[in-house]
């Protein structure tokens, strides 16, 4: 049976793991870290870079650099975090629609193709790391996030690759590991 892969798309940072004999176990990233930046960014030689190098770059590209991308998935144009948003953060958010897009080396991506380019990378580390293919995950979201948001999420983790078994609440995942840790001690 092939491993599910957790991981926590966060708007800073995002993680994964693992259950491995019962335990779950983080996965380091390609670079050795346990967490890596959901910034992605299309560099001035037209090259996409995820994470670390991303945020190495972002201040001399920074309108071609996206961060926080978790706060406009599944949400509306008009919304006021949106609006928000585009008078506050360096690079271009456009309408789509109903909904936005942000642009990059003036090519326009959904919130969900941004960070399904954050999941991509996450996959492609956990399968090196693992030396076997992933092709399942569970991703968790906010408690906060309504179902237009958890439906995004979900479709990013479809185009990164994945078959998205679940989507979870933080929360949930948090109370889920303590009650594997719990069991653990019991033992």
């Amino acid at each position: 049976m092939s491993k599910i892969l957790g991981i926590d798309l966060g708007t800073t940072n995002s993680a994964m793991a693992i259950v491995e004999g019962g335990e779950p176990k983080v996965i380091e990233n390609k670079e050795g870290a346990r967490t890596t930046p959901s910034i992605v960014a299309i560099s001035k030689n037209s090259e996409r870079l995820v994470g670390q190098v991303a945020k190495r770059q972002a201040v001399t590209n920074h309108e071609n650099t996206i961060f926080s991308v978790k706060r406009l998935i599944g949400r509306r144009w008009e919304d006021e975090e949106v609006q928000r948003d585009v008078k506050t953060l360096p690079y271009k958010i456009v309408k789509a629609g109903e909904g936005v897009k942000v642009k990059m080396n003036d090519k326009e991506f959904t919130p969900q193709e941004i960070s399904a380019m954050i999941l991509q990378k996450l996959k492609a580390d956990a399968e090196e790391k693992l030396g076997e293919k992933i092709t399942e995950t569970v991703i968790t979201v906010p408690a906060y996030f309504d179902d237009s948001q958890r439906q995004a999420t979900k479709d990013a983790g479809k185009i990164a690759g994945f078959e998205v078994k679940r989507i979870i609440n933080e929360p949930t995942a948090a109370a889920l590991a303590y009650g594997l840790n719990k069991k653990k001690d019991e033992k």
